[in-house]
């Protein structure tokens, strides 16, 4: 895997085909990777690669994962959304699609918030939100599943770092999609499509709520996921998609270039 650095951060990226550039960030929480991808319910590097760029990283300090960077307590979210943009950058991708599984979701909103110019269109798979009856889910998930590996290989980084790190990630945004508003989500004009979930971290409502509050949304079939058939509806949505909104994109740029 190809290696992006910045400062003390190093994000091992993999990418696959051509074309246009589509980010998959994969599920598994604080310890999503690349390699994880290999037991979602379907690849995007896989499936996508045939018409796309296709690129994913390893979180920083996820378990198991090759990317590495600071704890940055007071600003986590953002701080992972930096990696997500400073690849992109680095690969010289302005504008961009992106794929993401589970805590993808929240992710893909934070692009959208930091970003939205860029982002052509954004699937959201499975994604991760609040849940009122289970309020302290992600802490402590992340607590027990993620924090106790991480602090034994860094010894810069104590368990009340950690705390403190989830504490600002999830306790503190505790509603909704954790990181943004749902008064941003109504004003987000880019296309968006979500295949919901109904697990604890994947809460169906949440997926719902936000894709009728958002103005382009479109909502797959559910359950997408139930038997290969299925999955393989859900992927052609994605496709349509995403080649609907790659081709809306190009349509444009030579407006944007006259108005230039």
């Amino acid at each position: 895997m190809p290696l992006y650095e910045k400062g003390d951060v190093r994000i091992h990226y993999e990418e696959v085909g051509s074309g246009f550039p589509l980010m998959v960030i994969p599920g598994g929480g604080l310890n999503s990777m690349v390699a994880g991808l290999a037991n979602h319910p379907f690849n995007p590097m896989e499936e996508f690669n045939g018409e796309y760029r296709v690129i994913a990283a390893d979180l920083r300090n996820a378990n198991g994962g090759q990317s590495t960077g600071p704890l940055e307590v007071d600003r986590p979210w953002d701080a992972y959304t930096d990696d997500h943009i400073g690849l992109m950058d680095h690969l010289g991708h302005r504008e961009f699609m992106v794929l993401g599984f589970c805590i993808g979701g929240p992710f893909i909103w934070n692009l959208l918030k930091r970003v939205g110019d860029r982002v052509v269109a954004a699937v959201l798979t499975q994604p991760s939100g609040f849940r009122p009856t289970m309020p302290d889910l992600f802490y402590q998930n992340n607590i027990k599943g993620w924090a106790p590996a991480l602090c034994e290989r860094r010894s810069d980084i104590s368990m009340a770092q950690a705390s403190a790190f989830l504490e600002n990630m999830y306790r503190k945004n505790a509603d909704f999609v954790f990181t943004v508003t749902r008064d941003f989500v109504r004003q987000c004009r880019t296309p968006i499509l979500v295949l919901p979930d109904d697990v604890p971290a994947h809460p169906y409502a949440v997926a719902i709520e936000s894709a009728h509050l958002a103005p382009n949304a479109q909502v797959s079939l559910y359950p997408w996921k139930a038997n290969p058939e299925q999955i393989q509806l859900a992927l052609r949505h994605i496709g349509t998609f995403l080649k609907a909104n790659r081709r809306a994109a190009a349509a444009t740029q030579p407006l944007a270039a006259a108005a230039q």
